[in-house]
């Protein structure tokens, strides 16, 4: 069955909007909402059948994942933290040369000795056996740096799910090291923290996405097939 109405997901804040939004800008694609900014609904002038939602970003790959959104915009790194079966639903359609981050495995400074993963094995051992404990990462993307530590042979470890500023984890006491989502590493290195030399996990990007249950749909199609054009 084909929909009759186009739902497409906007992330709802952030220079991430500003960019997507600029990308209808440049298509004459004119976005309208009855309620002005602040109104988390919008359309498309002149096209009755494209519906807006403004979301956040993690929120527009769920959408996209449970047949809710046809076509969103969101991170890659988002994508790539989602359950696999989500991930399976969904089609990037495109890459843009925007809202590009890293995410990667950062420690203290004070921690000289500590330069690469294999070094910080030694230390989550060392922790087990002397401390009694696991060494404690903060992050707010557990299941990318669980798979990430696992293949590089590090085990000794206890994910903590951050809920704000993960770079002060390690100083108030809420775990040892983190993984973070950085741009240029200047929030890191301001907060006494360095980047290992091998601890990149992922480089993002700003995508548009398609969910696979909606991919045949000839509207559809038409949108993206403008809105990928340069």
């Amino acid at each position: 069955m084909i929909k009759d109405v186009i739902n497409i997901g906007i992330p709802s804040k952030g220079r991430l909007r500003k960019d997507v939004l600029n990308i209808f800008k440049k298509k004459k694609l004119k976005l309208v909402s009855e309620r002005g900014e602040r109104d988390l609904f919008g359309s498309i002038k002149n096209k009755k059948n494209i519906k807006v939602v403004y979301l956040h970003a993690r929120e527009i790959i769920q959408r996209l994942g449970d047949g809710s959104l046809d076509l969103g915009f969101s991170g890659f790194d988002l994508l790539k933290e989602s359950e696999i079966n989500i991930q399976n639903k969904i089609n990037v359609s495109k890459k843009y040369n925007f809202g590009k981050a890293t995410l990667v495995v950062a420690i203290p400074d004070e921690w000289i000795d500590v330069q690469t993963i294999a070094d910080l094995e030694e230390i989550a051992f060392e922790f087990k056996d002397k401390k009694k404990k696991r060494l404690r990462v903060g992050t707010k993307y557990p299941n990318l740096t669980r798979d990430f530590l696992f293949s590089k042979g590090v085990t000794q470890f206890k994910l903590v799910d951050s809920l704000g500023a993960t770079e002060t984890y390690p100083f108030t006491g809420s775990a040892e090291i983190i993984t973070d989502i950085t741009s240029t590493g200047e929030t890191l290195r301001a907060n006494n923290l360095r980047i290992l030399k091998d601890g990149e996990i992922l480089k993002s990007e700003a995508c548009m996405m398609i969910s696979k249950s909606s991919s045949k749909n000839r509207t559809l199609q038409s949108l993206v097939k403008l809105l990928s054009k340069n």
